[in-house]
């Protein structure tokens, strides 16, 4: 059985309840949902809270030695679908041509009201 390693990244807020950041199985990297809560981008617009979760993302993926192109699989959960539009293009930008699979949840509500995007994220190392 592989082991699994349970990881805290010191650059991101510290998580606020009863996780990690990520769990690292074999070679990909399972990531827990991001936000932008305890960022500068906390309250402000869905585009701009995607942005701040897709630096927390590259953060990530920097420390693991790899980058954003070895996203295998997103979860993008909204609390306004109208938002959707909005977060598009910083989506294609920060893919940069390298698309991974993704699922797309309207949810009523995230655990703070100034927090509108969640990104969870599955990573090949």
């Amino acid at each position: 059985m592989t082991s699994l390693k349970r990881i805290n990244y010191p650059q991101l807020p510290a998580p606020g309840g009863p996780y990690v950041h990520a769990v690292r199985h074999g070679d990909t990297l399972y990531v827990s949902g991001l936000t932008a809560f305890a960022t500068e981008a906390q309250g402000q617009a869905a585009q701009q809270q995607t942005q701040a979760i897709l630096e927390q993302l590259a953060t990530i993926t920097a420390a693991e030695g790899t980058n954003l192109k070895a996203l295998i699989k997103i979860t993008v959960f909204l609390t306004d679908i109208g938002d959707l539009q909005a977060i598009r293009p910083v989506l294609f930008d920060y893919f940069d041509g390298a698309l991974p699979a993704c699922s797309l949840v309207a949810v009523n509500a995230l655990f703070s009201p100034q927090v509108s995007v969640e990104i969870d994220a599955v990573v090949a190392l």
